[in-house]
């Protein structure tokens, strides 16, 4: 293994002598230079791993001998060492992107940090992470056997997405392997407690927040003298959330945050209507027929989200001026970032932002996309480049200039899905992958959380025969007619609808601005 090679840049080198043979007796090889000039000369000449740059030298200064090596090469740590302490040289240090920074007199063990700091941080960090995973893979373990209520599903899930999290960041693969399989597990043992329990929320005391609830239980109590902006993002999941949690820090600063679950069949039409209208499905067919549509009705079925809230608004008695706005595509995001100052007066502006529930049901239409959301890393870090480049967030950044308070919230998450569960229906069936509604279907049960009588879920009977089955864990539905294209052509995409704790744990959140 080739020795890590360090340039040492100081007018006065003799005197840094007794360091300099600290470092050798390391192992670490030193090449000294008496200027800024000589020291580009040899970073252009040969390789060198690190540089210690003196900042107050004759001819070419520390900072200018900086902006020379950064221009020939940007991916060279440089750690800076001044006597100085004023604070105009660190900010020019700092923004010019350095490694770290040294105050003299320096003694050998700070020079050894910031050499380990610099060169060593991924395979130490990378060590660390792994040894303390292991340590809570135990735990994990034994939780799973023993977790038995929603605030104790909610904590294991945001456990399992901490270290998803931290494991992504470091390259160890079967750390990584054996986390999946602990998510495997929970969404097994998920599915198994949403089963034994669904039917009971509706009239328990100790029901989690759902859908129907969010709004009266989480949504209303930080109406009271804000003006607030209300940010529906279709389709997002808690690690999507902490993937551009950072972006939105330097904006807003996090007054609350929680999950609550979404109700089933996780979708967009069911979901998103109960969490405007604080109704069940079948309380919004009964009520407003014209509004709701079911999963065989002709089309849109999120037509009336705004009515649905103005008579939510009515029902809870506040009088709120209010505005609804929802975005579908770019041009429709540009134009509400334009104007969006026209908003400043309202007590509520709502904005429903479609761009992942796009992003993931055009993965299973364009090639491109499944290559750049193969997996959840790569579906973070796509959500976390379009959020950074999208209108949304100059809308936010505008929000947050106006004072406003800005509430970011889902209605449902998504999975990904990776093994078929054959299913046989009729023409009348659902085309979902993770749930369907219909007459006489037939199905494997153990893939499956099933009723035959869709009130008992405040969702409508279709027809007198009608019944639902939602998908657990990973699995999506297959009919045999043509069953293998089917199968590799669904395969790896992202789907909704049915029991996964991506799909039912989402994140609200409440932030006020800095």
């Amino acid at each position: 293994m080739n020795k890590i090679t360090i340039l040492w840049v100081d007018d006065e080198i003799d005197l840094l002598k007794p360091h300099i043979l600290f470092l050798e007796s390391k192992g670490y090889k030193v090449i000294t230079s008496q200027s800024g000039q000589d020291a580009i000369e040899e970073i252009k000449e040969a390789f060198f791993d690190i540089v210690f740059l003196d900042e107050n030298m004759p001819g070419l200064s520390g900072l200018e001998t900086l902006t020379e090596i950064k221009k020939y090469d940007g991916s060279i740590p440089v750690v800076m060492i001044t006597k100085s302490e004023e604070e105009y040289i660190m900010d020019e240090a700092i923004g010019s992107k350095i490694a770290d920074y040294l105050i003299k007199p320096v003694n050998p063990n700070q020079i050894l940090l910031s050499l380990k700091k610099s060169l060593d941080n991924s395979r130490l960090v990378s060590e660390k992470t792994t040894a303390n995973y292991q340590q809570e893979f135990r735990k994990i373990a034994m939780d799973l056997s023993m977790v038995n209520t929603c605030e104790e599903w909610v904590e294991l899930y945001k456990k399992l997405i901490y270290w998803e999290l931290e494991l992504e960041q470091i390259e160890d693969s079967g750390m990584f392997e054996i986390l999946e399989s602990q998510k495997v597990e929970a969404n097994s043992q998920f599915g198994k407690f949403v089963d034994k329990n669904y039917k009971t929320w509706f009239h328990d005391g100790d029901a989690p927040v759902m859908s129907h609830t969010l709004f009266k239980s989480k949504i209303q109590p930080e109406l009271e003298g804000n003006k607030t902006l209300l940010v529906v993002i279709d389709n997002l999941r808690y690690d999507q959330w902490l993937a551009f949690e950072k972006t939105l820090s330097v904006h807003f600063k996090k007054k609350q945050e929680c999950a609550y679950f979404s109700i089933l069949p996780t979708a967009t039409q069911y979901a998103r209507n109960a969490l405007f209208s604080g109704l069940m499905p079948s309380e919004m067919e009964k009520r407003y027929p014209d509004w709701w549509k079911n999963d065989t009705d002709e089309g849109g079925k999120n037509l009336f989200e705004s009515e649905f809230l103005g008579e939510q608004l009515k029902r809870l008695g506040l009088n709120l001026n209010w505005e609804y706005h929802k975005i579908s595509n770019l041009k429709q995001g540009k134009q509400l970032a334009q104007n969006f100052r026209s908003q400043k007066d309202n007590d509520l502006t709502v904005v429903v932002y479609n761009f992942v529930d796009m992003l993931s049901h055009s993965k299973t239409e364009m090639e491109v996309v499944k290559e750049l959301a193969s997996n959840d890393k790569a579906y973070r870090s796509l959500t976390l480049s379009w959020f950074k480049n999208s209108p949304l967030l100059e809308i936010i950044q505008q929000a947050q200039e106006l004072g406003m308070k800005l509430i970011l919230t889902t209605d449902h998450g998504t999975i990904n899905v990776k093994q078929p569960s054959k299913v046989i229906g009729d023409r009348e069936t659902s085309l979902n992958l993770r749930y369907k509604t219909g007459r006489s279907l037939t199905y494997q049960d153990k893939d499956v959380l099933a009723t035959k009588n869709p009130q008992e879920i405040h969702l409508p009977n279709i027809n007198l025969s009608s019944s639902y089955i939602f998908a657990k864990n990973d699995l999506f539905f297959a009919y045999p007619n043509n069953y293998n294209y089917y199968v590799s052509y669904y395969r790896n995409t992202y789907q909704h609808g049915g029991v996964s704790l991506e799909e039912m744990v989402v994140p609200f959140v409440v932030l006020d601005p800095k």
